[in-house]
């Protein structure tokens, strides 16, 4: 079986290694190289440099609107192109060039979290479950039929990060268990996603990273989840500026003002919000690494109100 890949991120790793296991991966598509690091150096994609230690070709093309781009597809003659977190919008014309079409790896029970952060989003929702879907995929954006599916529990803890990592490793093995499939001649049945409960997971922004205090302290909470480790949400406490690594919601009310310091102890630093309090746990200041709110109070002592 030939199978042509389409990645981007450390997210399509797995996948990449999955469907090298399933068939013939007779090249990689991915990014070009970007400006990374200090030194703002041409840096490989994470799908790039695992193709590479595979000998797998690779191409970068910045789209496919030129003819030639398309010509160099069909002349791979794939059988199926998997797509995962590749970058690019394809066109039909491009769908249509495998034999099986195109499958997509997406990181959530669709139709809930369609688009570009679904992991994150599922977290900051307060979503008590998640998944991946192996998609048929088409011209709209995540509403191709679902042609596999598996659902994990997220923990009350878990982060965007510790999330990205264990549904990486679940779209690889449902990947895996699609294309066994598709090799022995039992192609999976194609589910057209229900007409309810769609939402859309709009991309990551810096600027959502500084907490609102006059939110709901449940809210609050989730972000700081979510966007562990990117963006990392940040909030200035009794006028320092810091980001939160890890924080829970309090099953207590207040009538203070949001964003005042309730409390101050080894277990956390007690903040008001909008409805009820956030207690914060770990948090970094400037410069430095993350720490507990104890070690933050051993520097912070004016800050011991209570």
């Amino acid at each position: 079986m030939r199978i042509v890949f389409a990645g981007t991120p450390e997210f399509a790793v797995p996948a990449l290694r999955a469907a090298a296991q399933r068939g013939e991966v007779v090249a990689v598509y991915t990014q070009p190289d970007r400006p990374a690091g200090r030194g703002r150096e041409l840096t490989p994609s994470p799908v790039k440099k695992e193709a590479l230690l595979r000998g797998i070709p690779v191409l970068q093309p910045e789209n496919f609107k030129a003819a030639v781009s398309k010509d160099a597809l069909r002349a791979l003659q794939p059988d199926v192109m998997i797509v995962v977190a590749y970058g690019l919008i394809l066109p039909q014309s491009v769908l249509d060039i495998p034999q099986y079409g195109c499958w997509n790896v997406h990181g959530s029970l669709l139709p809930r979290w369609r688009g570009a952060a679904p992991i994150q989003r599922a977290i900051e929702a307060g979503d008590s479950e998640t998944g991946v879907c192996l998609m048929q995929m088409e011209r709209g954006l995540d509403t191709g039929p679902v042609l596999l599916s598996q659902s994990i529990l997220i923990g009350a803890d878990e982060t965007g990060g510790q999330l990205h990592d264990r549904l990486a490793e679940l779209g690889a093995q449902v990947l895996r268990d699609g294309l066994g499939l598709l090799r022995a001649g039992m192609r999976p049945v194609p589910q057209p996603q229900p007409e309810v409960g769609v939402t859309y997971a709009h991309k990551l922004d810096k600027s959502e990273a500084k907490l609102d205090w006059s939110q709901p302290a449940q809210l609050l909470a989730n972000k700081v989840r979510a966007f562990n480790p990117w963006p990392m949400a940040e909030a200035t406490i009794a006028g320092e500026r810091v980001r939160l690594h890890g924080a829970v919601a309090l099953s207590e009310s207040t009538s203070a003002a949001p964003g005042t310091l309730l409390r101050a102890g080894r277990e956390g630093l007690d903040i008001a919000s909008g409805d009820g309090v956030l207690r914060v746990r770990v948090l970094q200041r400037e410069g430095g690494r993350a720490i507990t709110a104890a070690d933050f109070l051993n520097a912070r002592q004016d800050l011991r109100v209570a």
